[in-house]
């Protein structure tokens, strides 16, 4: 028995060898969030499979969400999160909040945990990466909403960035950033997440949440859409079926593949190893869109 687990072992790594050969070198973005984020035991397993990609010489660059905890904070401050097309609607009290729980509770914690593996990893408040411009009233039914301190990226800072992957060091950023006037804005980490991908020209952008990626029924796992392109990604857009949370997600992805990224991929965090399944195995597990 022992000798048939080795071989399969054995054969999984010679399996991987085609797909470490073909992406080493190249910078993977890396979106972290959802309830994936939740479950110290869940962490800490996508974190190895991070610290798994820098030791065979591919370099991925995290960027982390919190929406969950920042949600938590917000009703122990006695404020109700409020949500339009996916952007959290976030006042002066909020913006505190969300810098409170970001850069100081989960990037601390995502960078120890990295170390604790042997990997290198090194924190990055995105207010010193991102310059984002407040964003315009955005549609919710008929009526237009303003969603307060929220950003748009227009521009990155990516010296510190680029010098950490030639470091071989994980660089790991907060989606929260600045404005010209120095205003903290909060990006959503998707849309952050997508422009980081966009600059540095990544070879993948990878969404890890807790879901399986682009669904035509969220309550039905068979209903799994492998593969989409441009086309059909707007098609599912236009005919709701791509929707709330989901919208500024595909968004980014699109706008990072028209930047040069070769692949997005969204898969579901709370599977073991989901992250190796996808890059190192020729079937995947969730949806990817290309160009």
């Amino acid at each position: 028995m022992q000798n048939r687990i080795d071989t399969e072992k054995t054969e999984s790594l010679i399996d991987a060898l085609p797909f470490i050969q073909k992406f080493r070198g190249h910078t993977f973005v890396i979106k972290y969030g959802g309830a994936a984020m939740e479950d110290d035991h869940l962490v800490e397993r996508l974190l190895r499979d991070v610290v798994f990609l820098e030791a065979v010489g591919i370099n991925p660059v995290v960027i982390h969400g919190g929406g969950k905890a920042i949600s938590q904070r917000m009703r122990e401050m006695g404020k109700t999160p409020r949500f339009v097309n996916g952007l959290r609607v976030t006042d002066a009290e909020t913006i505190a909040a969300v810098e409170e729980v970001l850069d100081q509770v989960i990037l601390p914690r995502i960078v120890a945990t990295v170390k604790s593996f042997n990997g290198e990893a090194e924190g990055f408040s995105g207010r010193h990466v991102f310059l984002a411009k407040r964003l315009s009233p955005v549609p919710e039914g008929k009526a237009m909403v303003d969603v307060g301190y929220v950003g748009e990226v227009v521009s990155l800072e990516l010296e510190q960035i680029r010098e950490a992957i030639e470091r071989e060091v994980v660089p790991v950023i907060s989606p929260i950033a600045r404005s010209e006037n120095g205003d903290l804005l909060n990006v959503n980490a998707d849309v952050a997440a997508g422009a980081m991908a966009g600059a540095l020209k990544a070879e993948k952008m990878i969404y890890v949440s807790d879901v399986l990626g682009v669904m035509r029924d969220v309550k039905d796992p068979a209903s799994l859409i492998p593969r989409l392109d441009r086309e059909s990604s707007m098609r599912l857009m236009h005919e709701g079926i791509i929707e709330a949370g989901m919208i500024p997600k595909v968004q980014s992805a699109l706008s990072a593949l028209e930047q040069g990224v070769n692949k997005v991929h969204f898969i579901d965090g709370r599977l073991p190893h989901a992250l190796l399944a996808e890059v190192f195995t020729a079937e995947g597990i969730g949806t990817e869109i290309i160009p």
